[in-house]
C-alpha cells in the first residue's frame, strides 16, 4: 500500500499540473507593427514556444491564405487590405489557449491634391475663396496641408484632434481681394507623416492657380458724330475709365452688323479703341461697342443718322475765254442730296428758290483773270444745318502788255552800283520777254555793275500766243552826286508840275513804233528759241524805224 502511494506521487512530480504549463509558453506575432498601403497584401507570421502546440491561427475578417507552416509556426497572406483593422494571433498548449493582437494600419499617400479659386477673376475690394482638399489619403490624423500665396504660408491645418469620421481632408479660407494680389500664385501642400506607425513621410502639392483681379465700375462711353455722311470715313472712339488691368481690356465696336478694325491704347487706369468707320447706307443706324474684362462685359449704344449730300456742282460754261467773251456760271445742287439743297453763288445778284440753280452771266475782263467763283449749298439734316462750297477759278486769256508801273520807259542807274533792267510784262498765257541793246539781246535777269557805257535806250518785246508788243526804255547812268542832285531836281521839277514832265519825255523818247500781229487764239506754244528770234526781228524793226 505505501509503495503504490509513492508510485501515485512520483507520477504526479514528473508531470506538471495546468497552471505550470500555461506559465512557460508564448505566443508572438510578426511584423510587430503593421503599416500597409491601401489594397496592397500583408505577410502575417504566427508563432509559439510551447514544445507541442495544440490548434492555432490567427483570427480576422481580411481575407487571408496559409501559406506555410512549422512545429510552432504558420504564415499568412492578407490580401486587398483596404481598411483598419484588429488581428488576433492564438496557440493552445496543454489546453490553455493564449493569444496577441496586431493593429493593422492602411495608409494611402495624397497623391492628388486639387486647390481652386473661386471665383478665378475677383473684383477688388471683393472676398474669394481658397480651397485645397485630398480626395483620398489616411490615415487622415496624420494629414497636414498647407496654403501658399507664392512662397508665403497663408494657413495650415492638421486633422490630428478632429473626429475622422466627420471630416474630409480639405481646408477653406477666405482673403479680401486687392490689387497687387494680381496674378500671384496659390498652390497647397499636403503632407502624410507616418513616423509613428513606423513609416515615412509623403507629400505632394497641388497645381499653381493664378488669380486674377479687377476693377469694371464704370461703362464704356462712345465718341461720334451723331451725323454720318455716306461713304465719307469718320473717326469714332470708344473709352472705358477706371478700369484695372486696362492693357487687357477687349473692344467690338459695330455699325450695324459691320465691325470695325479697331487700333487699342491705355494708359493708366483708362483704355480706348478707336476706329474708322464709313456708312455705306442712309437713315438711322446704331454704333454699339462691347466691352469685356474676364468675366465682365458691357455694351454700349449710340444712335447715328446717315445723311447723303455731296458737293454742289459749278459750271463754268468756259474755263479759259478771251477778254471780251460772255460765258455763263450756273450752280447747281447734287442729284444724290436729298432733300434739295439751297444754293448760293458768289456774285450772283439774286438767291434762287429752293431747289433751283443760281446763275450769272459774265463778260470777261482782263481784271478777271485768276478771278475765283464760289457755289455754296446749305442742307438741314436732323436740325443741324450744313454747307459744301465748290470753288473754280477762271482763267482770262489777253495779248501781252508793258505798263508804265511794271515796265518804266525812263530808268535812271546809279554807277557802280548793281543795277537790273526794271520789265515785267503781262499777260496771260504768261509772256516770254525779250530785249535788246544796240542789236544784242541784252540778259536783263542777271544784274551788273552799272557803267556810262549802260547809258541808252533798250528796246523790250513781250510775246505770246495772242500777240506781241514792244517799248522803250531809255536808261540814264549818272555817277552817286548826280544821282543825289538829280533825285533832288525831280523832286522840284514834280512839285512844279508833273505834267510838263511827262510832255517833256514823252518828246525826249519816243515809244518804238513795231508792228503787231494778232496771234489766232489757242495757237499751240512755239519753243523758247522761236520766240527769242521772233524778239530779236521786233528789235531790229524798232532799230529801223530809229526807236
Amino acid at each position: 500500500m505505501e509503495m503504490l502511494l509513492f508510485c501515485v506521487w512520483a507520477l504526479l512530480a514528473l508531470n506538471p499540473g495546468p497552471g505550470a504549463a500555461e506559465e512557460i509558453f508564448e505566443v508572438s506575432i510578426w511584423p510587430d507593427q503593421a503599416l500597409v498601403k491601401l489594397g496592397q497584401s500583408l505577410m502575417i507570421n504566427c508563432s509559439t514556444t510551447c514544445p507541442d502546440p495544440g490548434p492555432g491561427g490567427i483570427e480576422t475578417y481580411l481575407k487571408k491564405t496559409q501559406v506555410d507552416k512549422g512545429p510552432q509556426w504558420k504564415e499568412f497572406l492578407l490580401e486587398d487590405v483596404t481598411e483598419n483593422s484588429v488581428l488576433q494571433c492564438f496557440f493552445s498548449c496543454a489546453g490553455i489557449q493564449k493569444d496577441t493582437s496586431l493593429d493593422i494600419t492602411v495608409y494611402q499617400p495624397p497623391e492628388q491634391v486639387i486647390l481652386e479659386l473661386q471665383p478665378a477673376w475677383v473684383a477688388m475690394d471683393e472676398a474669394f475663396t481658397v480651397k485645397c482638399h485630398v480626395p483620398s489619403v489616411a490615415p487622415l490624423e496624420n494629414l497636414t496641408l498647407t496654403l501658399l500665396q507664392g512662397n508665403q504660408e497663408l494657413h495650415r491645418k492638421d486633422f490630428m484632434n478632429l473626429a475622422v469620421a466627420s471630416q474630409r481632408a480639405e481646408i477653406t479660407i477666405k482673403v479680401k481681394a486687392q490689387r497687387e494680389d494680381d496674378r500671384c500664385n496659390f498652390s497647397c501642400r499636403a503632407e502624410l507623416d507616418l513616423s509613428s506607425h513606423g513609416g515615412g513621410l509623403f507629400h505632394s502639392s497641388s497645381a499653381i492657380k493664378v488669380l486674377r483681379i479687377f476693377e469694371f465700375s464704370e461703362s464704356p462711353q462712345i465718341w461720334v458724330s451723331s451725323l454720318l455722311e455716306i461713304g465719307m470715313a469718320e473717326a469714332v472712339s470708344c473709352e472705358l475709365a477706371r478700369v484695372f488691368p486696362a492693357r487687357e481690356v477687349m473692344f467690338h465696336m459695330f455699325l450695324g452688323d459691320q465691325e470695325l478694325s479697331l487700333f487699342v491704347s491705355w494708359k493708366g487706369d483708362t483704355a480706348w479703341a478707336n476706329a474708322t468707320v464709313r456708312a455705306m447706307e442712309t437713315g438711322d443706324q446704331e454704333l454699339s461697342c462691347l466691352v469685356s474684362l474676364g468675366p465682365m462685359e458691357q455694351k454700349t449704344r449710340e444712335p447715328v443718322h446717315v445723311y447723303s449730300f455731296p458737293p454742289p456742282i459749278l459750271e463754268i460754261e468756259e474755263l479759259y475765254p478771251l477778254a471780251g467773251t460772255d460765258i455763263n456760271v450756273t450752280c447747281l445742287g447734287h442729284v444724290l442730296t436729298s432733300p434739295s439743297p439751297t444754293l448760293r453763288l458768289k456774285g450772283a445778284p439774286d438767291l434762287p428758290a429752293p431747289g433751283e440753280p443760281a446763275w450769272l452771266l459774265l463778260t470777261t475782263r482782263e481784271e478777271d483773270n485768276g478771278r475765283n467763283f464760289s457755289c455754296e449749298a446749305s442742307l438741314e439734316v436732323q436740325g443741324q444745318r450744313l454747307s459744301k462750297t465748290t470753288a473754280v477759278q477762271l482763267h482770262v486769256l489777253y495779248k501781252p502788255r508793258l505798263e508804265e508801273s511794271d515796265c518804266p520807259g525812263n530808268q535812271t542807274w546809279v554807277k557802280g552800283t548793281e543795277q537790273l533792267l526794271a520789265c515785267v510784262p503781262k499777260g496771260n498765257p504768261a509772256p516770254t520777254l525779250v530785249c535788246t541793246w544796240n542789236g544784242v539781246i541784252f540778259n536783263f535777269e542777271v544784274p551788273r555793275k552799272a557803267t556810262q557805257n549802260h547809258t541808252g535806250t533798250y528796246c523790250c518785246t513781250a510775246s505770246n500766243q495772242l500777240g506781241s508788243v514792244s517799248k522803250d526804255i531809255a536808261v540814264i547812268v549818272r555817277g552817286l552826286d548826280e544821282g543825289i542832285s538829280s533825285t533832288i531836281f525831280v523832286i522840284i521839277i514834280v512839285a512844279l508840275g508833273v505834267g510838263v514832265i511827262t510832255i517833256a519825255l514823252y518828246l525826249n523818247y519816243r515809244p518804238c513804233k513795231i508792228e503787231r500781229r494778232k496771234l489766232p487764239y489757242r495757237q499751240k506754244e512755239k519753243n523758247k528759241e522761236e520766240e527769242s528770234q521772233f524778239a530779236v526781228q521786233q528789235a531790229e524793226k524798232c532799230n529801223a524805224h530809229n526807236c
